[in-house]
């Protein structure tokens, strides 16, 4: 539950209370330091979600409170960026102002960027037309924001659909495109302390890498000079389309991205299945070296685990302690923790963040 009054010792005492049940949870398999990333404790979050609650002709922001299911009204998100905050009040304003922006208006996302970009989507239960989309076009300058409306089965972009986004790690500026509905790290100031252990931790690296769930290739922009070649994989078409695009933007030529489901790719290397979408690859030419895996809040099915398994350098970051620290379970019988870090990544909640290095056992 988001806290009204942000208090920063309210904050590390949460903080420190999280990263302890981690380190107990993992206290079987690694006892060594943990490395700790804590956030900001307000303006941290880019991107946002709220419901339209009308109420005669005015319309406000709501969100679902956790435990009850009840809808509260929103005046301000502090979690959210500095410029979620700027756009929220104007942007009301105009949905109020004009009936066509508002009416069966029911949810508007906010996406930005930390150099002050940002897509407003909103959303309805009617079919847009272009008397809405002049209304719409009329207010971006103003918003200094690109809009884009959304009904079942209709999507119009007005100028673009994505925002821009600029880290600085190891003396690299790495440029990204994050686009509107695919997943992108909602915390930028962790995301940047993530990208930079990672970084760190694969110093000395040799061969190749596997990434599964890259994503629009967050991590494969940072890590792709280190290795000779890299294959990626991600299921989401948006999301490999926004990855090409980073790649390109960072002038990045070693790596392959193929849309397959973790499931698939772990089919392709023991050669149980052929696939289409990895025709032109030979999986045979890759010295693989290192897996990198980010998986979804389920962790990592059996096959994934069994693949993962025979690589002798495994990146793990997790999204939730609990299944990381069964998938470690399965992992210890060919692999130890090297080193972990915890990232809050969602302060103020209950969620944490873990990044886990694991190294091949040497036989004796």
């Amino acid at each position: 539950m988001i806290q009204n009054d942000y208090d920063i010792e309210d904050y590390k005492n949460q903080f420190a209370c999280k990263s302890a049940d981690l380190k107990n949870a993992l206290k079987l398999y690694y006892t060594g330091p943990v490395e700790e990333f804590s956030s900001p404790t307000k303006y941290h979050r880019m991107r946002a979600e709220f419901r339209i609650y009308h109420e005669k002709d005015s319309a406000y922001y709501a969100m679902t409170e956790q435990k009850t299911r009840r809808l509260y009204r929103v005046e301000q998100f502090l979690i959210g960026s500095k410029k979620i905050n700027q756009l929220m009040p104007e942007l009301l304003h105009y949905i109020n102002e004009h009936q066509i922006l508002r009416q069966k208006l029911f949810c508007v996302e906010f996406l930005t960027s930390t150099n002050g970009e940002a897509v407003i989507t909103l959303i309805y239960h009617k079919r847009l037309d272009h008397i809405w989309s002049d209304k719409a076009t009329s207010i971006q300058t103003p918003l200094r924001a690109c809009i884009i409306g959304r009904s079942r089965g209709q999507k119009l972009v007005l100028t673009r659909d994505y925002v821009s986004e600029s880290f600085f790690v190891d003396d690299r500026v790495l440029r990204y495109r994050q686009t509107e509905s695919s997943f992108t790290q909602p915390n930028a100031e962790i995301n940047l302390k993530l990208l930079r252990w990672v970084n760190k931790a694969c110093m000395n690296t040799s061969g190749d890498l596997v990434e599964l769930y890259c994503g629009n290739c967050n991590f494969t922009v940072v890590l792709a000079p280190k290795f000779r070649n890299v294959l990626a994989t991600e299921i989401s078409k948006l999301a490999v389309k926004s990855g090409q695009y980073n790649l390109m933007a960072n002038d990045i030529r070693n790596v392959t991205i193929v849309r397959m489901s973790s499931e698939e790719i772990s089919q392709a290397f023991i050669g149980r299945r052929c696939f289409k979408r990895l025709s032109g690859v030979d999986l045979k030419t890759f010295m693989f070296d290192t897996i990198l895996v980010d998986p979804p809040r389920a962790g990592l099915d059996e096959s994934t685990l069994r693949l993962a398994s025979q690589f002798h350098q495994i990146i793990y970051i997790s999204c939730k302690p609990a299944t990381l620290v069964n998938n470690i379970g399965v992992l210890d019988q060919t692999h130890e923790v090297e080193c972990a870090a915890v990232f809050d990544q969602f302060p103020w909640t209950e969620h944490l963040e873990v990044g886990v290095i694991l190294r091949k056992r040497q036989c004796n």
